[in-house]
C-alpha cells in the first residue's frame, strides 16, 4: 500500500469488536494477535493519510445496545474478545455502524455514510473472511466500489476458508488482495 492513502479511500473494520462467543470463536481467537497488528497498521495509515476509519459491527442480537455497549459487552472480564476489543476500539475521531447480519451495508446507514464522506473506494478487514468481509465485498461492488482487502488483516475460522473467500474475492469480483504492506494503488 502506499504510504499516502488516496483522498476517496476508507477503512471499513468488520467485526472485530467481538466475544467470539459462538462455533469456531476460540479458533479466530487463536488467529487473533497478527491481524490486530495488520489492522493497527493501517488504522496508523489511514490516520496519517487523515481518511476515515468506519467501524461496522454486529450488534449480537442486543437490540437496544449501542455501540458503547457493544464495546463493553465485548470487553467484560472473561470475555474472549476482551484483549481484540481493548486494542481495537473505535477512537473519538471514528465512525461506527452497527449491523443486524452480515454485510456491512445489509439494513444499514453505511452507504449514506460513504456518500456523505465522498468515498469512492474501500478497504475491508476484520472477521470473518468469509462471511462478513465477503457479504460487504459483494455489496460494495455492487455498487461499483474498488475494493482492497489485506489478506493478513482478515481471519476466518479456518485458513482455507479464508484462503477460498479470498480467491473468490480477486477472482470474481476483482478485489485486490495483499498484505498489508502490499501495494494498493487503487484502494
Amino acid at each position: 500500500m502506499p504510504s499516502r492513502i488516496p483522498s476517496g479511500s476508507a477503512l471499513l473494520i468488520i467485526d472485530v469488536i467481538n466475544d467470539f462467543a459462538f462455533p469456531g470463536g476460540d479458533q479466530l481467537t487463536q488467529q487473533m494477535g497478527p491481524v490486530v497488528d495488520a489492522i493497527e497498521a493501517l488504522r496508523a495509515r489511514y490516520d496519517a493519510g487523515q481518511r476515515p476509519v468506519i467501524y461496522v459491527n454486529d450488534n449480537f442480537g442486543r437490540w437496544r445496545s449501542n455501540f458503547d455497549e457493544v464495546i463493553a459487552w465485548c470487553s467484560r472480564e472473561g470475555a474472549a474478545g476482551a484483549a481484540v476489543a481493548s486494542r481495537l476500539k473505535p477512537r473519538g475521531s471514528d465512525y461506527f455502524v452497527l449491523k443486524p447480519a452480515q454485510s456491512a451495508f445489509y439494513q444499514t446507514a453505511l452507504a449514506t455514510l460513504l456518500d456523505h464522506l465522498e468515498i469512492s473506494h474501500l478497504t475491508l478487514a476484520g472477521l470473518t473472511g468469509d462471511q462478513c468481509v465477503l457479504t460487504t465485498a459483494l455489496d460494495a461492488h455492487i455498487r461499483n466500489y474498488p475494493l482492497w482487502v489485506p489478506a493478513d488483516a482478515v481471519a476466518s475460522i479456518t485458513e482455507p476458508r479464508k484462503q477460498r473467500a479470498l480467491d473468490h474475492m480477486r477472482e470474481v469480483l476483482g478485489v485486490r488482495v495483499s498484505p498489508v504492506s502490499g501495494a494498493c494503488n487503487e484502494c
